[in-house]
């Protein structure tokens, strides 16, 4: 069983403590990653603090060359960080739709090649006889990274990128379940950059707690439950970080009268069920008009009872295991709920017997609001699909959670699902689509699915202040 270190000023670190890395579809440890104490925190947060005038001070277009250079380090090890990917998420090396580890690593090449490329130029506001103003973007400090167990290696990548980019430096430290394919993309990197400008610490929630509270960090990135975030937000309240926060979606899609189920229902499975549901962006509650309910869940269901479900490392798979055994106990709790509230099972619902964390992909039917399976987000590949009356009530239902990551309209109609698109309350809506993000256009959540934006120029902001420049010319 191989170790992997973390990393911090630019070397590896070993520790003597192990995280021990649970394969899910075998339920049996292939690999151990160092686990910091607080004395790595603090070493590594020292080194990207001294690392920090230096980054800073490099030129933009030298910080992009090495960015495209990470990008070209990705590529060159792409087989092997798909395995350790499929091997610590579980999910299928090409999956559903051909949304796998190969589509992450993919993902990951080209966000790091286009936010390198993004530009960050003063911003004149006036220049006249009397005064010239302009709006500088400088770089914060040291950035904590937290990042989720679901796309590991890519939201690494989307936490990471931009704040290198804007010139700062970055203490990451990943899921406890999954830090392998982090930890060997950092040694990648750090045969690239200079020493203390990306570092890796490995653990628990006491490490990210210790790193997101360390009084020399400037700015958190986090992704993940709404509950976590919330408490990194009181943190770091003490301190008056920057906070970047991309929480707990809980996702509605609206089918509108008069779709064609037989065009719609594969995509739709797609959106709800990649990565077993296990993305912040998949489809997660499904309204449709009773007048086409039934003939859609039951087209979702045969779909879902043909998908291959097995271990990733194998062709032809298309959902894996889920992660870990809480998120598969969550999954399975809320479908006994389901049950006992009324719900209809017209495929799946239920683990599977023998090793790996496998659950057998369910659609559930006869349940709406006020139920935990619709109310809560699942996380996992069971989707309710809801009947409504009319286009208002499906806009009331679907406006009626806490979160309000994405959404999605589906109709031949575009200028009525775009009307409706426009109701929703959500920090992304798509039509005839569903959770189709790129590294161009920003992202991000409202109500309690988050604070701030990734991607795109509005994403790369988040990482930098603003200085206003005045000069007077008379």
């Amino acid at each position: 069983m191989k170790t992997y270190p973390m990393h911090i000023g630019g070397v590896p670190v070993e520790t003597g403590r192990y995280l021990d890395i649970v394969d899910p579809a075998l339920e049996e440890p292939f690999a151990r990653v160092a686990a910091a104490g607080p004395e790595h925190v603090n070493a590594a947060v020292a080194a990207a603090r001294a690392a920090f005038p230096g980054w800073a001070a490099t030129p933009a277009a030298e910080r992009a060359a090495m960015l495209h250079a990470l990008a070209g380090a990705l590529d060159a090890n792409m087989s092997e960080l798909m395995e350790l990917v499929t091997r610590e998420t579980g999910k299928p090396l090409q999956g559903l739709n051909n949304v796998g580890a190969g589509m992450e690593l993919g993902g990951a090449i080209a966000w790091t090649h286009v936010t390198a490329d993004l530009p960050l130029a003063p911003e004149v506001i006036q220049d006249n006889a009397q005064a010239r103003v302009e709006v500088h973007r400088k770089p914060l400090g040291v950035v904590a990274s937290i990042t989720p167990w679901n796309w590991p290696l890519m939201i690494a990548i989307w936490h990471l990128i931009p704040a290198l980019r804007a010139g700062n430096t970055v203490v990451i430290k990943p899921s406890e379940f999954t830090p392998v394919a982090t930890s060997r993309f950092v040694e990648l990197a750090n045969a690239i950059l200079p020493p203390g400008v990306l570092n890796m610490v490995a653990g628990g929630g006491e490490v990210g707690a210790a790193l997101t509270a360390h009084p020399d960090v400037n700015k958190i990135v986090f992704t993940g439950s709404t509950r976590t975030g919330k408490r990194i937000m009181e943190g770091a309240a003490v301190s008056l970080k920057r906070l970047t926060l991309e929480l707990g979606g809980n996702d509605a899609g609206i089918v509108l009268p008069g779709a064609d189920v037989q065009a719609l229902a594969p995509k739709l499975f797609g959106a709800g069920f990649h990565n077993n549901g296990q993305t912040c962006a998949c489809l997660k509650r499904l309204y449709v008009h009773e007048s086409q309910v039934e003939e859609l869940a039951a087209e979702l269901a045969s779909l879902a009872s043909r998908a291959k479900v097995g271990n990733g490392m194998e062709p032809g798979i298309e959902l894996g295991p889920l992660q870990n055994r809480g998120q598969l106990d969550i999954v399975t709790a809320l479908a006994r709920d389901a049950r006992e509230q009324g719900g209809r099972f017209l495929s799946g619902g239920a683990a599977r017997d023998g090793k790996g964390y496998f659950f057998e992909p369910a659609i559930v039917t006869g349940l709406s609001n006020g139920t935990r399976l619709v109310d809560e987000e699942q996380f996992g590949p069971i989707l309710p699909v809801i009947a409504y009356r009319d286009v208002e009530e499906a806009i009331r239902l679907a406006n009626d959670n806490p979160n309000g990551l994405g959404g999605s309209v589906w109709s031949s109609d575009l200028a009525l699902a775009a009307q409706v698109a426009g109701r929703l309350e959500c920090g992304t809506v798509w039509i005839n689509e569903h959770g189709a993000v790129q590294p161009d256009a920003p992202f991000g959540g409202v109500k309690q699915s988050g604070l701030g934006v990734g991607f795109g120029r509005q994403g790369l902001e988040e990482f930098t202040s603003i200085q206003t420049v005045k000069i007077m010319k008379g």
